[in-house]
């Protein structure tokens, strides 16, 4: 099994930054990408910003320029710099990773337990 954890999550007043963090772990041969993606009540899950294990990043449109996505490859780690947040931005963001079990294997999706991020004055 596969399990990630994020970390990071909190409070923060609006034009504030965060870090989020997730660390992946279990029975992983490779992980081919990570992602960050969210969920505000009331709306459906949305991408954030994927990283694949070249580097290689996708932002939602609307994302680009505040956030930045990396990556620790040795430590299968993924992170998300968030930067002029706005009260918009409040939700529950959850990780995301593409996991190879095996060598030649299939790929399966694994999905962290969420973090809060609340933006407000």
């Amino acid at each position: 099994q596969v399990q990630l954890v994020e970390s990071g999550g909190g409070l923060v007043q609006p034009g504030g930054s965060l870090r989020l963090s997730c660390a992946a772990s279990g029975s992983i041969f490779r992980i081919t990408a990570m992602g960050w993606y969210r969920q505000a009540p009331g709306k459906q899950r949305e991408l954030v910003a994927t990283i694949t294990s070249g580097g290689m990043t996708n932002y939602a449109d609307s994302k680009k320029g505040r956030f930045t996505i990396s990556r620790d490859n040795a430590k299968n780690t993924v992170f998300l710099q968030m930067n002029s947040l706005t009260p918009e931005d409040t939700a529950v963001y959850y990780c995301n990773a593409q996991v190879q079990r095996a060598y030649g294997g299939p790929v399966f999706s694994y999905w962290g337990q969420g973090t809060q991020v609340t933006v407000s004055s």
